[in-house]
């Protein structure tokens, strides 16, 4: 790496100075997330949008804006100081979730039965006043920030997979990406080196028995007996199969079966998700969900179909990228207010970004019990200390432009 003449280096790049990031587009932003958060689209329906980002990124003279992965965005910002062939990714996930709006904001979804409970409204909103800064003080800096407004982050078909497969990584040297945390207090910056998120599976089953009269039941095989059995057994591969010391997550998130009082259920399906922290302990619970469910349903004489489908890859975060957050978000906040936090066991399609290019993730905190940030991602009362957006969007400044400089 190239040490820029004159430039202090810190842990082998040059020392992040502060970022001033325009009152008006940090006023951008804000009235950003809020229109997102007000009209929430789901995984790979986020046409509405897309198309308002667009309109928001042409509005400040941004040219070149592209569409890619389906219903996302792409924008690189190309800085015109001294030249540099270096180029970063930055990641802002775009879609909302099935859930039920019970936040009392203002601003709250005008969607019926879809809400922003995960923070992408957030994380579009400072992407865009990244890219408006970067825009403005292009003079400033060598090198290029692809700013990717990615959709589908939450279901399949992935937009990260899409991104990746659509070359978008093929040229870049590096990648980041920023992900609200109601666990942390507001406007502090979380993060460390090595895994960070669990890979994440999904399985359907489907438990085939017999049906019979419900004053009858030995006549039949209750399907719903069996598939209670294995939902109780699959625990025991996390409780007694396991080191707890790594990770697996392995959760029943729904069951269906049965349509009357007086009938023993036939067929009931399962869903769920298997999450790992490692190949080995991921191909492990494969094969162990496979047995336990099979094992189960021979002997109570029943049977069933098992579909595992392989989801995106836990997120693992390059050492110097990990530094490049430390030192960018402690020019910005303070050393003090940076934290070096283990990961957490949440999925992130970022992950196929991390297999691709040296990345890191990181977590800006909002957790401030003042305005009502206290409640956890994915919940229907799920609020943003929009205050820290501000940070968010500075540090990711800083770690931007200090990396094109190395």
């Amino acid at each position: 790496m190239s040490n820029p003449e004159g430039a202090a280096m810190a842990g082998g790049f040059a020392t992040p100075g502060t970022v001033d990031i325009d009152a008006g587009i940090l006023d951008r932003m804000i009235e950003i997330r809020r229109h997102l958060h007000r009209n929430p689209e789901l995984s790979n329906r986020e046409a509405n949008t897309q198309r308002y980002l667009r309109q928001m990124l042409a509005g400040e003279g941004i040219a070149d804006i592209r569409d890619v992965a389906g219903f996302g965005l792409a924008v690189d910002i190309v800085g015109t100081g001294k030249p540099s062939n270096r180029k970063v990714a930055i990641r802002a996930d775009i879609d909302a979730l099935p859930i039920e709006e019970e936040s009392g904001v203002d601003y709250a979804s005008l969607n019926p039965g879809v809400m922003h409970a995960c923070g992408h409204d957030a994380h579009a909103s400072m992407a865009f006043a990244v890219a408006a800064h970067l825009h403005q003080s292009r003079n400033d800096f060598g090198g290029t920030v692809r700013l990717i407004f990615q959709p589908a982050e939450e279901d399949e078909p992935s937009g990260g997979r899409r991104v990746v497969e659509e070359g978008l990584l093929d040229d870049v040297d590096a990648a980041i990406c920023v992900h609200v945390d109601p666990y942390t207090q507001s406007g502090k910056i979380a993060v460390n080196s090595g895994p960070y998120t669990l890979a994440c599976d999904t399985f359907d089953a489907v438990v085939t028995g017999s049906a019979a009269h419900a004053a009858k039941p030995y006549e039949g095989i209750d399907a719903i007996t069996v598939a209670c059995s294995m939902v109780s057994e699959l625990q025991k591969i996390v409780s007694r199969e396991i080191d707890p010391y790594d990770p697996l997550v392995i959760s029943v998130t729904g069951i269906n079966g049965g349509s009357a009082y007086n009938v023993i259920a036939g067929k009931v399906a399962l869903k769920g998700t298997i999450r790992s922290g490692s190949d080995a302990t991921r191909e492990r619970a494969w094969r162990r969900v496979r047995a336990i469910l099979e094992g189960i349903a021979t002997s109570h004489g029943a049977s069933v179909r098992l579909d595992i489908h392989k989801g995106e890859p836990g997120v693992v975060n390059d050492v110097e990228m990990t530094e490049l957050i430390v030192a960018s978000a402690g020019a910005c906040v303070g050393a003090d207010n940076v934290l070096s936090t283990p990961g957490w066991t949440i999925a992130d399609d970022f992950g196929y970004y991390s297999e691709k290019r040296p990345s890191v993730y990181f977590r800006l905190g909002i957790r401030n019990e003042d305005v009502g940030s206290v409640f956890p991602l994915h919940h229907p009362r799920f609020r943003v200390d929009e205050a820290a957006l501000k940070v968010g969007a500075a540090t990711l400044v800083s770690a931007a432009t200090t990396f094109l400089s190395m």
